[in-house]
C-alpha cells in the first residue's frame, strides 16, 4: 500500500511533526481542522456557519491533495464550543454533504481561540461510483 500526506502550512503541523491529511492505501484521515487563515488570523470570529464553510473548504483541499475528494468522506465530526449555536454548522455540513450523508458526531469542546466556533476532521475510503475501494 501506498501512502501519501498532505501539508497545510499550519503553523502547528511541522512543530508538532503532523499532516493535515493522511492516505494510507484508500483509508484517508484529515486532522481537526479550524477557521485560521493562511495569515493566522480566525476567519469569520463568532459565526458557526461561515466558519464551517471555510473549514469544509480546508478539507476538500486536503482531500484533494491525498487524491480523493468530497464523496469520498464516510464519517465527519464536528467540536463546537456551544452545541445550543449548532445551526450554522449543521446548515453548511448539509450543504456540502447533501447526497453523500456521512454519518456526523457533534460534540460541545473548549477550543484554542475566543470566537473560533467550530472544529472538524474526517475520515475517508476512496472508493468508485458503486462503491468498489480503489487501492
Amino acid at each position: 500500500m501506498s501512502i501519501r500526506k498532505f501539508s497545510g502550512g499550519g503553523r502547528f503541523e511541522e512543530i508538532g511533526s503532523y499532516s493535515r491529511a493522511k492516505r494510507v492505501g484508500p483509508f484517508v484521515y484529515v486532522a481537526g481542522t479550524t477557521a485560521i487563515e493562511p495569515s493566522g488570523k480566525l476567519h469569520a470570529p463568532g459565526d458557526t456557519y461561515a466558519q464551517t464553510v471555510f473549514i469544509l473548504c480546508r478539507i476538500e483541499e486536503a482531500l484533494h491533495g491525498v487524491g480523493a475528494d468530497m464523496r469520498h468522506v464516510m464519517r465527519s465530526r464536528a467540536y463546537l464550543t456551544n452545541l445550543s449555536d449548532a445551526g450554522g454548522f449543521i446548515r453548511a455540513h448539509g450543504e456540502v454533504f447533501k447526497e453523500i450523508e456521512p454519518v456526523l458526531t457533534g460534540v460541545q469542546a473548549g477550543l484554542t481561540q475566543h470566537g473560533m466556533m467550530v472544529e472538524i476532521d474526517v475520515d475517508a475510503i476512496v472508493h468508485d461510483e458503486n462503491g468498489i475501494i480503489a487501492y
